[in-house]
């Protein structure tokens, strides 16, 4: 005798399965480690700090914005 599936189960099931497979592949693509954002924002801060000290006025900084 066959088993008794519920079909909104199977189809929620099987549209978990394919989200999960197509965030994995993301988070390969796209994703970056805690250490490499944190290695990202240090060089960064550095740049920033190095052109800052090539001011020719350092006592007034100029806005981002």
């Amino acid at each position: 005798m066959a088993e008794i599936v519920n079909l909104n189960q199977a189809r929620k099931a099987r549209n978990s399965v394919k989200k999960r497979a197509e965030a994995d592949e993301n988070a390969a693509k796209f994703g970056r480690s805690k250490a490499e954002k944190l290695i990202e924002q240090a060089r960064a801060d550095k740049a920033r700090a190095a052109l800052d000290a090539h001011r020719r006025d350092p006592a007034k900084p100029q806005d981002d914005a």
